[in-house]
């Protein structure tokens, strides 16, 4: 993917950028230090004032209990028990409270009753015992639970501050006094520190704003330095590469070189010794390929002259050889239609001898001579006919097609001191095309008598193999060189020490390979240690067999 290019300005401009950026996490991470030093400093407050807090109302209701002690052991002999509980509590429930509606002792017995309230005397002589704050904390049931221990304890819950008539934090101590079953505390609302820390977290708040306001305020001034060092620095680096873009312009055209005493920045003038050494090179180099392609196009002119004069001689031998595969063409059409007739006779005559003076040894021979002629005229109207006729197909017993053709060329054989040898399986059938078949067989049989050592059997063998039929051909003959190049139009090879090239057109074998390609069937050839075979597979289409046969399995 290609990068978009970027000018000087916008790298200043984004590395600007960076830096505020920069400056303004720092700033965050300042301030969230800040808070969290401050969120320290809170709860050691609340923490401090919480113990601070305890110890004043632990140590107002010990004085109380000392006070209720010191009147129980000195007057509870003198003055009737109810009467004295009645003036503790008066004087306890006068002498203690704040302005604040804080600091103030209550009384209640073991039973939850409450004995003395100065705050709330609404409340004295209902029980409590089982009342719950907001939160769910049974506040009576706890104090006395606590008081009961042998140094007191402490509770925290919610209750209805007197100065707001509104529910606050509060945490209460309480100790009992046992011979009466009394639980004596006092408590402290836990508001005042909230509202502590709350004016302490606003002056924090506002140290905050005004450090944001600072920076902002340096940030945009340094931001405006940096645009005018920017923009001077950008209008003397323009000026530089304007120097250069124009010096690179007439470069282009002609060879010149960069004065370096015209560049003022020391790194540019490095540069300008970098670039003339580089134009130097690029128009020698640019002088040396313009002589190289002038000594190309001289080559190229005499290759091209050369060229055209081989491609005349190229289209007078094609077209000679045209004209004579052309003129072989007419002589073979002349060949058929002047064999014909006389051949006919021939084979008339031949038939007429034999019935009425019988067969005898000369005669043979000429027979033999006479069905040769009928093969090469066969595969001739073959060559002829076959883009014009159609050569329909049907089921053949090959086996019998096979005998029946070997029967035709036996005498010929014989003639030729060969003998035909078969084993073939009976009752093969295929679907072929008869015309097509005696082709690749007569073919094949011709090859072998003519190729055939002489006083050398011909092998034949016919077998089916799975859903294939091989028909093989064995001789013994000299090797075949190429077994590609025999099934060619016209070629006739001539083997090792032979000086002349074997009679006949050429013709039998790619007559046969025609005929294989365009049927399907597949050709194997093997020539070695003076055994040579074609082997034939046809592809058995066994339901195309009995539908034309009438049968099924």
């Amino acid at each position: 993917m290609t990068r978009r290019p970027r000018s000087i300005t916008s790298m200043y401009l984004q590395g600007s950028l960076v830096l505020a950026g920069l400056a303004v996490v720092v700033m965050l991470v300042v301030m969230g230090l800040e808070y969290r030093a401050f969120n320290r400093e809170a709860d050691s407050l609340r923490k401090s004032y919480l113990e601070e807090q305890k110890n004043h109302i632990r140590f107002d209701t010990d004085r109380v209990l000392r006070y209720i002690a010191s009147e129980h052991s000195t007057r509870r002999l003198a003055v009737d028990e109810a009467v004295l509980k009645r003036q503790i509590l008066s004087a306890i429930s006068k002498l203690y409270g704040r302005p604040d509606g804080t600091g103030y002792i209550f009384i209640y017995n073991f039973d939850g009753i409450c004995l003395s309230d100065p705050v709330q005397p609404q409340n004295i002589g209902k029980n409590l015992y089982d009342f719950k704050d907001p939160d769910g904390v049974q506040v009576i049931k706890e104090l006395i639970d606590v008081s009961r221990q042998p140094d007191g304890g402490f509770v925290h819950y919610t209750w209805v501050k007197p100065t707001t008539k509104e529910r606050s934090p509060k945490v209460s101590y309480a100790r009992a006094f046992t011979p009466w079953k009394w639980m004596v505390g006092t408590g402290v609302y836990l508001d005042e520190i909230e509202k502590v820390i709350a004016r302490k977290r606003e002056a924090l708040h506002r140290r905050m704003i005004s450090m944001l306001l600072k920076l902002a305020a340096l940030m945009a001034l340094l931001f405006g330095v940096g645009l005018a060092g920017v923009g001077l620095i950008n209008r003397i680096i323009r000026k530089e590469t304007e120097n250069f873009e124009r010096f690179f312009a007439q470069a282009a055209q002609s060879h010149v070189r960069i004065d370096p005493r015209q560049v003022r920045l020391e790194e540019f003038r490095q540069m300008a010794a970098h670039v003339n050494t580089m134009v130097d090179a690029i128009h020698e180099r640019k002088q040396r390929l313009r002589e190289i392609n002038a000594l190309l196009e001289e080559k190229v002119a005499e290759q091209t002259a050369d060229l055209r004069e081989r491609n005349r001689q190229l289209a007078r031998e094609t077209a000679f050889n045209e004209e004579l595969v052309a003129a072989q063409d007419r002589f073979i059409r002349s060949a058929i239609h002047e064999i014909n007739t006389p051949l006919a006779v021939i084979m008339t005559q031949i038939d007429m001898y034999r019935l009425r003076h019988g067969s005898d040894r000369y005669l043979a021979k000429i027979e033999a001579g006479a069905k040769m002629i009928s093969t090469i005229f066969d595969d001739l109207s073959y060559m002829v006919k076959k883009h014009r006729f159609d050569y329909p197909e049907g089921v053949i017993d090959l086996s019998e097609f096979v005998q029946e053709r070997i029967r035709f060329f036996r005498e010929i054989a014989e003639g030729n001191d060969h003998a035909i040898e078969t084993q073939i399986e009976e009752g093969i059938e295929i679907r072929f095309s008869d015309v097509l078949l005696q082709r690749i067989i007569d073919n094949n049989l011709s090859n072998a008598i003519k190729y055939a050592r002489r006083s050398t059997p011909i092998e034949v063998r016919l077998e089916q193999q799975g859903g294939e039929v091989v028909l093989h051909f064995v001789t013994q003959s000299r090797p075949i060189v190429d077994t590609e190049q025999i099934f060619e139009p016209y070629h006739r090879e001539v083997g090792e020490g032979e000086a002349t090239v074997p009679e006949g057109f050429g013709l039998g074998l790619a007559i046969v390979r025609s005929i294989c390609d365009e049927r399907g069937v597949a050709i194997e050839v093997a020539s070695r240690d003076g055994v040579t075979r074609f082997s034939y597979r046809f592809t058995i289409e066994k339901e195309a067999v009995d539908a034309d046969t009438g049968t099924g399995g």
